[in-house]
């Protein structure tokens, strides 16, 4: 039988609410680097979404595992897209592993 605070079996919480907008956040920032950005793109959202992968690899310390090195790589990825122009393959290669860890913080 559920109980109040659970919805679809899973227990809500803080933490699980948080993994949730972070997912949401690297699923809207990996089909950015998928489908690749247009000239007229606010530069404004590139910086901040490079900002927030940056911060978020660095959450727990230093990068060690491979989701916070994709964090890590994406947002730098973000700052360079500014000023220089990034490759389509290695964007379309960060952003599919954005978007898998993305999809994955569903699960």
């Amino acid at each position: 039988m559920l109980k109040i605070g659970y919805i679809f079996k899973e227990k809500l919480s803080l933490k699980n609410m948080l993994v949730k907008i972070l997912g949401i956040v690297d699923l809207i920032a990996g089909l950015i680097l998928l489908f690749g950005v247009a000239p007229g793109f606010p530069q404004i959202i590139l910086i901040s979404i490079g900002i927030i992968f940056l911060i978020k690899s660095f959450l727990g310390g230093i990068p060690k595992d491979f989701g916070s090195l994709t964090d890590l790589i994406a947002g730098g990825i973000f700052l360079l897209m500014v000023f220089l122009q990034i490759h389509y393959i290695i964007c379309i290669i960060i952003g599919l592993c954005v978007i898998q860890k993305g999809v994955f913080s569903f699960l």
